[in-house]
């Protein structure tokens, strides 16, 4: 079952879902307003953090034995500080790492009989430019903490300005029957764009 905004409050109340720092409003200050909860997702903004792929980095990746793909993608990559004053111009076919400015934790309780996972999804003001925000592995699991990584291709004809703080993802949250046995990713706990927790950071 996917949660509508009013029951996405419920479990944001509840602490069952926590974003870091929450979005705001709720609901609409004024007719026409923006208001982040949509009928059943809530909108998540890029932070002010991207990683590039290194020209003449890697050449060829061995996808049966990635290793790090963190430290990797770290080691291989430039990490570059947005601002209003210095956006980011994204050009054409041009692929790089991003992160969401909001934390995203989905703690459940091991005696739980429903939990919370999520999805994160593009945006369609974003999709008819040709910005392809977050694909192929969209899944939040039962658990997660950390900052979502959006793996962003420009696949339109025009370069687009990155700015931090658009809103440029939306959550979906839907429940889980029954109780999952612990499983962590190796993107446990992120904090960069490209998948590293915390201090590890290089």
């Amino acid at each position: 079952m996917i949660l509508c905004n009013r029951e996405l409050h419920t479990a944001l109340d509840a602490r069952r879902i926590i974003i870091t720092p929450e979005p705001q409003p709720r609901q609409p200050l004024v007719a026409g307003g923006h208001c982040p909860f949509d009928t059943h997702s809530v909108d998540l903004r890029l932070s002010d953090e991207i990683s590039v792929p290194k020209a003449g980095g890697l050449t060829t990746i061995d996808l049966t034995r990635p290793g790090n793909v963190a430290q990797h993608l770290q080691n291989n990559s430039e990490s570059l500080r947005l601002s209003d004053a210095q956006p980011y111009l994204l050009q054409a076919n041009q692929f790089i790492l991003g992160k969401t400015l909001e934390r995203v934790e989905l703690p459940w309780d091991p005696e739980c009989e429903v939990c919370l996972a999520a999805r994160i999804e593009g945006k369609s003001s974003r999709a008819r430019f040709g910005l392809l925000i977050h694909f192929t592995a969209p899944t939040v699991h039962p658990g997660f903490r950390g900052t979502l990584t959006l793996e962003m291709i420009n696949l339109g004809p025009w370069p687009l300005l990155l700015r931090p703080g658009l809103p440029i993802a939306q959550l979906i949250v839907e429940e889980v029957r029954g109780c999952p046995y612990p499983n962590p990713s190796q993107f446990q706990g992120q904090t960069s764009a490209a998948g590293l927790a915390g201090n590890a950071q290089a």
